[in-house]
């Protein structure tokens, strides 16, 4: 066996195997990972593997319920910032314990053919200034895709957390203002997210990662009802047009940014090929929902959200 330390794009391929097998698939209802996936005629049933490498209070609570309210830990900011000098070895064993090779068999024996990884900017960068953890979680995302591949699932990227954050959000690393394209420092964060992809594109772009990378997510839930609509939709024009520029031929996701779904049947109809829009309907924080049993919550997805998903699934106009 063969192994290769090369850097593409600025990113380490860490002593991965240099060859590498796409024949496993999921399951007999989908092709192997070596034949295209029918996007847009079959469905996609995936799984989320949410607070892992971004890490979210709600999700993993270990990680905070240690300090008091006054210590004012509430999102990975503030946590790596109270960790100091143990911040590396804490998250790490947090990345090395949350998931196993055991859960990626689970998946796909649900079932599953898709699984959506998160993950934040500071996998590949940090900058001055930064109480991030820096890039340790670059090595386990590449883990978890060859995972992935052993069992045949196809891979969506989700970039969670962006320079200076694009929601404001625990979930994008630092809850508070939104410095992405807003504020003082927005143009500067604009500038830094686009980098960043730069980075992530050239290295996806290789063959290693062609037929299992398939879905590319820019930036997780920005918070369009705060930010500009224009401001972000030229935003994503740039940044697909980048990661097209570089190679990757994944299918490009832009979220909702919570805007009524309704607005996008007639916004953005100049926008780049083989682009998806991402819309996250939940049944997890709405506490009229959170009560219901899990047959309730099938048949709100059925009854209400199927209709209004439908009115817009379409390419022809929005």
């Amino acid at each position: 066996m063969t192994f290769t330390n090369e850097t593409v794009g600025g990113l380490s391929i860490m002593g991965l195997n240099s060859t590498w097998d796409d024949s496993a698939r999921a399951n007999d209802n989908v092709p192997p990972l070596n034949e295209k996936f029918p996007y847009g005629s079959q469905p996609i049933r995936g799984v989320n593997i949410g607070g892992w490498l971004s890490i979210e209070p709600f999700i993993v609570p270990s990680l905070f319920s240690g300090y008091s309210s006054r210590d004012g830990i509430i999102d990975e900011w503030t946590l790596t910032k109270k960790l100091g000098s143990s911040a590396a070895d804490t998250i790490e064993k947090h990345y090395a314990n949350f998931l196993s090779e055991s859960d990626y068999a689970e998946i796909q024996e649900a079932g599953l053919d898709h699984v959506r990884i998160p993950f934040p900017y500071w996998a590949v960068t940090t900058y001055d200034g930064d109480p991030y953890v820096p890039k340790i979680a670059w090595r386990y995302l590449l883990r978890a895709i060859e995972l992935c591949r052993k069992y045949g699932l196809r891979v969506k990227l989700d970039l969670h957390g962006v320079p200076g954050s694009q929601n404001g959000w625990n979930h994008s690393g630092h809850q508070g203002s939104i410095g992405w394209l807003e504020g003082d420092d927005g143009e500067l964060n604009r500038k830094r997210s686009l980098e960043v992809h730069d980075r992530l594109s050239k290295f996806f772009a290789q063959d290693r990662y062609k037929n299992i990378v398939t879905i590319y997510g820019l930036a997780n839930e920005p918070l369009m009802l705060s930010i500009p609509t224009e401001k972000v939709l030229n935003w994503t024009r740039e940044a697909t047009e980048l990661v097209r520029k570089n190679g990757i031929k994944a299918t490009v996701v832009l979220h909702d940014g919570f805007l009524n779904l309704d607005k996008w049947d007639n916004m953005f109809k100049d926008r780049p090929d083989d682009m998806y829009l991402d819309t996250h309907q939940y049944t997890t924080f709405n506490t009229g929902e959170i009560v219901l049993n899990h047959t309730a919550k099938v048949e709100i997805i059925c009854k209400n959200w199927y209709s209004m998903l439908k009115e817009i699934n379409s390419t022809s106009t929005g």
